[in-house]
């Protein structure tokens, strides 16, 4: 099965340096095939015939080993993503100023996500609960300080365990799977 690894917080304006080419490596050197990468923020494919949580589980060995901060991910099969996109309202598909994608990393605890989003008082925003994800658009650049998202969002105590991923990159990991079928 081919599966989606989305790291958390690396390459980050210098800070939590990890070189794709050497993480590749290291995942293959962990039984996993056909693995690539896409742009250098922690976009990671792979193909496994392993369990779900035996996977999660090597990975997690492989970053506190190999790393010496923390790296919160997730995986996600590429149906499961591809899945998330079928399912998307119409809307998601306008021009908005900012598209964000929150993903759920392991121990996330995604009610919390969920309640956040639900329970926001929006500004120029709409958003969408999806099974691994919250989809967050922001409808104006201008406004963008206004919204909650930026006020609000980073608050938050689940902030940094979730992997954000803006719409075009998104976009262009869907792509990049649909064209393996």
């Amino acid at each position: 099965m081919r599966y989606v690894l989305l790291l958390r917080g690396i390459n980050v304006g210098g800070k939590n340096k990890v070189v794709m080419s050497e993480l590749k490596e290291l995942l293959k050197s962990e039984g996993f095939s056909e693995v690539d990468s896409y742009i250098n923020s922690g976009n990671l494919f792979f193909t496994s015939s392993e369990s779900m949580e035996k996977i999660v589980s090597k990975v997690e060995k492989l970053l506190e080993k190999n790393y010496d901060f923390s790296i919160p991910f997730a995986l996600l099969s590429k149906e499961t993503y591809l899945e998330e996109i079928a399912n998307l309202p119409e809307w998601w598909n306008e021009e908005f100023a900012r598209k964000d994608i929150l993903f759920y990393s392991q121990g996330t605890n995604s009610d919390e996500v969920v309640e956040f989003a639900k329970n926001s008082e929006l500004y120029n925003e709409k958003v969408y609960i999806g099974k691994n994800a919250v989809f967050w658009a922001k409808m104006d650049e201008g406004e963008f300080l206004k919204t909650t998202y930026h006020k609000q969002l980073l608050k938050q105590p689940f902030y940094k365990t979730i992997t954000i991923r803006n719409g075009k990159t998104f976009d262009k990991i869907a792509e990049l799977l649909q064209k393996e079928q």
